[in-house]
């Protein structure tokens, strides 16, 4: 079934899939037999999606992260948990539901696991902010990671958003504070963090669920301090110059993994997680499992310094060279 929201440069693939809809209802209505002319088609299909998806532009990256069909939180948490106990509030305000989490069982391991929330309807992207919190949202997810710390209980964090929210209110409310909370109390937290980008990585709306053992990040997702747009609007006051900018900052997981800011590229279905979320998220659940059992047996001190280490060697100081 071809889906119904797709992208400029995947028409070519979305022809080619409507037109097998087209033979398929054909020959159910005819009882005529073409299915040597879909096993044709299918195949071109697929040589067309492999060609089409392994020859991306940075831009195209980032419009292929922003897709609306693609699984946000809760759909990772239906495909990947055998249960899950939604928690609530910050216990200071009130309720963000831009952020969701909870406890978690995965494959038998109980879990913490939190993450960005965006909307698919009009009124749910309303109601979720378009999965950009409020400072309640990171004191919210912050509350989650230390009831984890008290139950010694690891923490996963699936980042989707385009940034913490700028209001007016947010920033009366602490806004930066929140944030800047969040990297410094996940930095010391006494459990292991596996932290998964899996659409947008946006600015320290990101950052501040994104300090980890262990950062992975789906093939097509994107991690940068700035959105293209707001990079474009800055330098060159025209935020049509979006594909420049995203270009200039080398924001996809091939970039990161190069600047070693991420730990794995995690795999996604040929065409993006939106055509295939259960076997998005099985890719997904598999990555965070293994990091697990690779971090989990550590004692607590050791995992904190390391931690501590590892973002400490990020990005090289130049000594003020022009």
């Amino acid at each position: 079934m071809v889906n119904e929201i797709w992208l400029e440069f995947e028409r070519p693939v979305v022809e080619l899939e409507r037109k097998i809809d087209e033979l398929r209802s054909l020959a159910r209505g005819e009882r005529l037999e073409v299915s040597d002319e879909i096993a044709h088609l299918q195949r071109k299909a697929e040589r067309l999606k492999r060609e089409i998806y392994s020859n991306l532009n940075r831009w195209q990256r980032v419009q292929l992260a922003r897709h609306p069909a693609r699984p946000f939180t809760l759909d990772f948490v239906k495909h990947m948990t055998s249960s899950f106990i939604e928690l609530h509030g910050d216990r200071l305000f009130r309720e963000d539901k831009a952020i969701v989490g909870g406890l978690a069982t995965i494959d038998g391991k109980s879990i913490v696991l939190v993450g960005h929330q965006k909307g698919r309807t009009t009124k749910e992207k309303l109601e979720r902010n378009f999965g950009m919190p409020h400072p309640e949202g990171y004191r919210k997810a912050l509350r989650f990671m230390q009831l984890a710390a008290k139950f010694r209980k690891p923490v996963v964090t699936l980042i989707d958003t385009p940034g913490a929210y700028p209001g007016k209110g947010a920033e009366e409310r602490g806004q930066s504070e929140a944030i800047a909370l969040n990297l410094r109390e996940m930095a010391l937290l006494p459990v292991p963090i596996i932290v998964v980008i899996t659409g947008e990585g946006g600015s320290g709306g990101a950052l501040a669920m994104g300090v980890g053992d262990r950062v992975l990040m789906l093939e097509q997702a994107i991690y940068s301090v700035i959105s293209p747009e707001g990079c474009a609007s800055i330098l060159w006051r025209d935020s049509a110059k979006a594909p420049q900018a995203a270009e200039a900052l080398k924001l996809t997981a091939e970039d990161l993994a190069e600047f070693g800011v991420i730990d794995e590229i995690v795999r996604e279905p040929v065409g993006g997680a939106h055509r295939d979320p259960e076997l998005a998220s099985r890719y997904v659940k598999e990555a965070v499992m293994r990091h697990l059992s690779e971090v989990e047996p550590l004692p607590s001190e050791e995992l904190i310094q390391r931690r501590i280490s590892k973002y400490a060697k990020m990005g090289e100081f130049d000594g003020g060279r022009p």
